[in-house]
């Protein structure tokens, strides 16, 4: 069974950085698209950047010129880079696995709070 725990998560300046790890275990990840999510209260989760299990990163516009996602396969982890934070990217982050014809998992979620 897939386990994905979150980690870096907390509280933030408006324009500070924060990295988000996911610690994959339980299969291969390296067949794996990783995928960060987030969801801010009282709103619909949103997908904010992809990786491939061949390493092709996207990210939402939203995030764009700010966020990086990255994955190292021989760790197991895949992570995502915030600089520039702004108080709108304050949500719960969510680290997803995919792989079709193997499963769809989620991660617990860790809180990222901007505020001054």
């Amino acid at each position: 069974q897939v386990q994905l725990v979150e980690s870096g998560g907390g509280l933030v300046q408006p324009g500070g950085s924060l990295r988000l790890s996911c610690a994959f275990s339980g299969s291969i990840f390296s067949i794996y698209a990783m995928r960060w999510y987030r969801q801010a209260p009282g709103k619909q989760r949103e997908l904010v950047a992809p990786i491939t299990s061949g390493g092709s990163t996207n990210v939402a516009d939203s995030v764009k010129g700010r966020f990086t996602i990255s994955r190292d396969n021989a760790k197991n982890m895949v992570y995502l880079q915030m600089n520039s934070l702004k108080p709108e990217d304050t949500a719960v982050y969510y680290c997803n696995a995919y792989k079709k014809g193997f499963g769809d998992y989620w991660g617990q979620g860790t809180q990222v709070t901007v505020s001054s």
